[in-house]
């Protein structure tokens, strides 16, 4: 055997073997090559085959009549651009006239099929462009994010979409979230990771865990309020609806509308304000919602409705005072009572893990998307952390969490401890958790891809 056989063969073995073991290494050392040669040989067939061409226009099906030649075939979408990624391809793709960019929407299965790829995407970028973003390898399978993410304002990255890009929550932009999921599906994870890239920002975050406080008292150095029972819930809740409106008045104050005023200078929001006068921003972060509403006599009856009541004044008018909700829970529909219902339509962000049927997977994304519905039931088992998320726009994307130990989250909570703001009216639920010193986490590598 010669030597230039000898050599294919080990670079054909180590190809294989990092196929299997290390995907992202197997597609940047050799899959973006392939791929991109494959879409580039296929795509004209591809098109067609797809049911993605266009006919021949009229001048040149009369140019050909004239010069006698064969009919021209159909033709596909001009490429405009052909982009590699750490996980995949972007295809840029401009159409031609009479396409829909629907049409590349619906054939995205059999594209991934022709193309040989994991998955296949389709958005419109513009009138007459849509890109098609497909991933080489499952990238959901071994979450790892990129080392370079966004941090600005209250946009944090929190999991990893199916394309490969990054699913960030974004608090301005949709400021309050519901985040169901069975026992195990990672739903506690996804959470500790939004406490874990909020720790770091200059907010104030608030807790409310009535599973006595197992899973935010850990945290609890970060943390400006918590209550581990409904008693104390209902409390903090009416401190927090009784700062929105202190802010509110604050806003009011300060708008001093005029014809000398600049329109920059007119403000209904805390976002508005000077930096001296503008109110911390307030994380509102609600473990198992279902504690909240359960009642067995008539105290807890009332009891229960002050808290929907707060809880519903807060993700109604809470946006412009700074104030946003994140409520976890199990399931979260109208079977817990009165005033849910109302709740939930003010939450725009919805984040569905594995679900136990599809009742709660409904009620996550029933009244937005029926696909979504759908892809929230196929969720395995065998990978916590992945879920579906989605808007009230109806627009939704599988994701995955990265995996998030308490113990990261804890160092995280503890390094950045000087950042928790002291609000006066927030004092009597501020925990006192004992001295924690930071212990060393394993690498990345050592731990699971996702819990």
């Amino acid at each position: 055997m010669t030597g230039t056989a000898i050599g294919l063969l080990a670079v054909v073995g180590l190809a294989l073997l990092l196929k299997w073991r290390r995907p992202a290494w197997y597609w940047l050392a050799f899959g973006i090559g392939l791929a991109a040669l494959r879409v580039l040989i296929r795509y004209a067939s591809v098109m067609d085959a797809c049911g993605l061409t266009v006919p021949p226009s009229r001048w040149r099906l009369a140019w050909a009549r004239i010069a006698r030649r064969p009919v021209p075939n159909p033709r596909p979408p001009r490429i405009l651009s052909l982009r590699p990624t750490r996980t995949g391809l972007v295809l840029r793709l401009g159409l031609r006239p009479g396409q829909d960019a629907f049409d590349f929407a619906a054939s995205t299965d059999r594209l991934r099929h022709s193309f040989t790829m994991q998955g296949v995407t389709s958005r419109e970028i513009k009138s007459g462009v849509v890109e098609l973003r497909m991933t080489g390898y499952d990238v959901l399978k071994r979450v790892q994010m990129p080392a370079r993410v966004i941090r600005e304002g209250l946009r944090i990255p929190v999991a990893l979409r199916e394309d490969g890009e990054v699913h960030y929550r974004d608090y301005r932009q949709v400021p309050h979230a519901l985040n169901l999921g069975a026992t195990e599906s990672g739903k506690s994870v996804y959470q500790r990771q939004l406490v874990k890239e909020l720790a770091a920002l200059d907010v104030a975050l608030v807790g409310i865990d009535c599973k006595e406080g197992v899973e935010l008292y850990p945290l609890a150095r970060r943390f400006s309020a918590l209550a581990d029972n409904a008693d104390d819930a209902v409390d903090l809740l009416d401190v927090l609806v009784e700062r929105m409106a202190a802010t509110y008045r604050i806003v009011r104050r300060e708008q001093r509308i005029s014809s000398d005023v600049p329109d920059a200078e007119i403000t209904a929001d805390i976002w508005g304000l000077p930096d001296h006068l503008r109110p911390t921003p307030i994380v509102l972060l609600v473990d198992e919602v279902a504690e909240l509403s359960l009642f067995a006599n008539s105290a807890e009856k009332k009891r229960r409705e002050r808290i929907v009541t707060a809880l519903v004044r807060l993700v109604q008018l809470g946006r412009a005072a700074g104030i946003y909700v994140e409520i976890c829970g199990q399931r979260f529909g109208s079977e817990l009572g009165d005033g849910i219902t109302m709740l939930r339509a003010q939450l725009t962000g919805r984040t569905a893990h594995r679900v136990n049927d599809e009742a709660s997977a409904k009620m996550a994304f029933g009244d937005i998307s029926p696909d979504a519905v759908v892809a929230a039931t196929q969720i395995p088992a065998n990978r916590p952390g992945t879920a579906v998320a989605g808007d009230s726009t109806g627009g939704w994307v599988r994701i995955r969490t990265p995996f998030t130990s308490l113990r990261q989250a804890v160092n995280v909570c503890n390094a950045n401890a000087h950042r928790t703001p002291d609000l006066p009216e927030l004092a009597p639920f501020r925990p006192l958790p004992p001295t924690v010193s930071l212990v060393k986490i394993p690498a990345q590598a050592e731990a699971p891809a996702s819990v």
